[in-house]
């Protein structure tokens, strides 16, 4: 489990007083808005105070406590910054992506399993996994209630429903 994980990366600065326009790499302005420090690297060797974010457009605004102008904010393009993964409190039924990555799907019925996710897209309405198949094969999981049953990921398996086809099994339609 990794202690620190990826809250953004400073993609350029914005203004004269050191702000900078950040990628989020996290749930974004509203989560890091309880984060009180940040890392530069995921060794945490260098923190900073987080003074303030805010949402712009698909990016975030970002002042830290010791990037206070435009030169310091120009030597952070480039970084990624972290935050302690103990800092952070996730509501109920919310997980890392980190966490979720490498747990066993299963189906809640039979027990069957289905494979391992081995990738999130957090880039639409819902998360969606990719669920890698002992024979190699992908399959895509919405991360929905009508699919997922159960998140146990302290036991690293996700109970799911599945609609006929979802994991590559024939449909009725497919059998003449």
């Amino acid at each position: 489990m990794q202690n620190y994980l990826p809250a953004c990366k400073i993609v350029t600065t914005h203004g004269v007083r050191g702000e900078m326009k950040a990628t989020p790499l996290c749930d974004g302005a509203e989560f890091l808005k309880t984060i009180h420090t940040l890392y530069a690297g995921q060794d945490a060797t260098k923190p900073y105070t987080l003074e303030g974010v805010r949402p712009q457009g698909t990016v975030l605004l970002l002042t830290l406590a010791e990037v206070g102008d435009m030169d310091a904010a120009r030597a952070m393009v480039g970084k990624t910054l972290y935050f302690a993964r103990a800092d952070a409190n996730l509501p109920e039924g919310r997980y890392f992506v980190e966490d979720v990555i490498g747990c066993a799907v299963r189906d809640a019925a039979t027990g069957a399993e289905y494979g391992k996710i081995t990738a999130v897209d957090t880039a639409g309405a819902q998360d969606l996994y990719t669920v890698t198949a002992p024979d190699g094969a992908a399959h895509l999981l919405p991360a929905v209630p009508a699919f997922i049953d159960t998140m146990d990921i302290a036991g690293g398996v996700v109970l799911v429903t599945p609609i006929p086809g979802l994991f590559g099994e024939p449909t009725e339609g497919d059998r003449e």
